[in-house]
């Protein structure tokens, strides 16, 4: 995948996500901690956008529908009803802003 801008290290607050803009396949999150993750939007149980809807508890996502979670370093599903792990992505920060590739 070639590298899209995302947003300003700014736009995002630790502990909250968004959907790249253009592109609602890919969610990212920034975490308490301040790291930033990219992944597949939709949980890979039911079809729910974790980018918009999502909890994060440290590197973990969960999904509010059912409560799967993810690793965000990994995209491993992490307990039941997900068993499918997300599709991860590249995350650059350069000179205050955010790229995925």
């Amino acid at each position: 995948m070639p590298r899209r801008f995302a947003c300003k290290v700014d736009d995002l607050e630790p502990g909250t996500s968004m959907v790249l803009p253009g592109d609602d396949s890919i969610a990212l999150f920034r975490t308490e901690a301040g790291e930033f993750f990219a992944t597949g939007d939709t949980c890979t149980h039911e079809e729910w956008s974790l980018g918009e809807d999502s909890d994060l508890e440290g590197d973990e996502v969960v999904c509010p529908l059912h409560m799967a979670r993810f690793d965000l370093r990994t995209g491993k599903a992490l307990c039941l009803p997900a068993t499918i792990a997300l599709q991860t992505y590249t995350v650059v920060i350069e000179d205050g802003q955010v790229f995925v590739e």
